[in-house]
């Protein structure tokens, strides 16, 4: 395999220039089970030494801990070889409990200084509200990241699970860098409207979720039991049934890996790689395999007739259950 660096391509019009996968950090922080600080440490490394440079985080990952973690990470790198795209606005209460979401101006800036601080950087460069905020204008949340990327403290703005009206009102305020949602195999919701509004407003797209939360890989099995702190343990696509039934798409899809010579989460990878270079797939990788695997993606090519059998593989309307449970999915403004 060759070993050369990753490429990059600009994120939409007006976004910056990122690495074609980018790394997802939020694993590192007990999303999915327990995880290694040192180990999620070197993964870092192992990215940023590959040539990624966007890192994804969100203030709300582990109360803190997750952009501790990577301030630690990139303290010795220099500061523009790291792309730091970072969520903000959901609220959390001790022990987790979700407490809603806050997107008002003076509750963003408050947040920032917090994220500045644990990051040990004096800017970021994507800052994006994590979800709508029902009872605030996207126009309010939007203008004050504007203005504070006029005081130099963001470089540019981003949203997340937003859907066609929200994106066309907050591209009206300021220029959008990229919508960070989720896109894969299995969730691909984005194709009706979102994804062609994005190309229309020159917005690129961050997709998160590439491997549907391990699904689309080989470490998900049938009985496979999840930590009470893991997201999955609560996850409709992981429970009973569900998981039955998704585990024969990915049986199906494994075959072709296997004619490939490929992994099933690198061929997933692949296929997402292929529907443009305007779409930045986020890979929460906590390990250094992980990462190396995901990142040997960028050299699978994907002729029309493989593409034709993926996709037959993995039939959208064969997919059981919703990429969240009721509550979560309540709150998506890109679901509704």
């Amino acid at each position: 395999m060759t070993t050369s660096k990753i490429p990059t391509v600009q994120l939409g019009e007006s976004g910056p220039a990122v690495s074609r996968v980018g790394l997802g950090a939020m694993g590192m922080s007990g999303m999915y089970g327990t995880a290694d600080d040192a180990e999620s440490i070197a993964t870092v490394h192992a990215a940023l030494d590959s040539g990624a440079n966007l890192v994804d985080t969100g203030d709300f990952y582990g109360a803190g801990h997750n952009e501790l973690l990577i301030g630690k990470a990139i303290a010795e790198r220099p500061r523009e070889d790291v792309v730091l795209s970072v969520k903000f606005g959901a609220l959390r209460g001790p022990g987790g409990a979700w407490g809603g979401v806050d997107n008002r101006p003076e509750a963003l800036r408050n947040f920032l200084v917090y994220s500045l601080q644990r990051l040990g950087v004096d800017y970021v460069d994507i800052y994006r509200p994590a979800r709508l905020d029902p009872n605030v204008p996207i126009e309010d949340t939007v203008g004050a990241i504007a203005e504070l990327v006029e005081a130099g403290y963001v470089r540019h703005i981003g949203l997340s699970e937003v859907g066609p009206d929200t994106i066309r009102r907050a591209v009206a305020v300021h220029p959008i860098a990229d919508l960070q949602i989720e896109y894969s195999l299995i969730s691909r919701g984005i194709e009706a409207e979102i994804l062609p509004l994005c190309r229309e407003l020159r917005v690129g797209v961050t997709a998160y979720g590439v491997l549907s939360r391990g699904l689309l890989s080989s470490s998900v099995q049938a009985g496979t039991a999840f930590a009470a702190n893991d997201f999955r343990a609560h996850s409709p696509r992981f429970q009973g049934e569900n998981l039955s039934r998704n585990l024969e798409l990915v049986d199906a899809l494994a075959e072709i890996a296997a004619r490939k010579g490929v992994s099933v989460a690198q061929l997933a990878i692949a296929w997402v790689l292929s529907r443009g270079t305007d779409i930045v797939p986020i890979i929460g990788a906590r390990r250094r395999e992980r990462w190396t695997e995901a990142a040997g993606a960028l050299h699978v090519s994907l002729s029309e007739d493989e593409l034709a059998a993926i996709e037959a593989a993995v039939p959208v309307d064969r997919v059981a259950g919703e990429r969240y449970a009721s509550a979560q999915m309540a709150m998506l403004d890109s679901e509704r």
